[in-house]
């Protein structure tokens, strides 16, 4: 998902969003270590994801403040 999708979901969905990607996150590092991740970048791209939504939520709250 593109900075430009998740910019365009209200808060309720972004919490979801964030909470299915922390899930992803840990099953991603749970099959690195028992030695059946498929593909390693995929840990990469989920921790972006999870910063891109985090970043907006945080941009949210200071507007919110103003």
């Amino acid at each position: 998902m593109k900075a430009k999708e998740i910019k365009e979901l209200n808060e309720i969905e972004l919490e979801k969003k964030l909470a299915e990607l922390k899930q992803e996150l840990f099953n991603l590092r749970f099959q690195l270590a028992v030695n059946q991740l498929e593909n390693p970048m995929r840990i990469k791209a989920v921790r972006k994801e999870i910063a891109i939504c985090k970043t907006i939520q945080r941009e949210r709250e200071i507007a919110a403040n103003k």
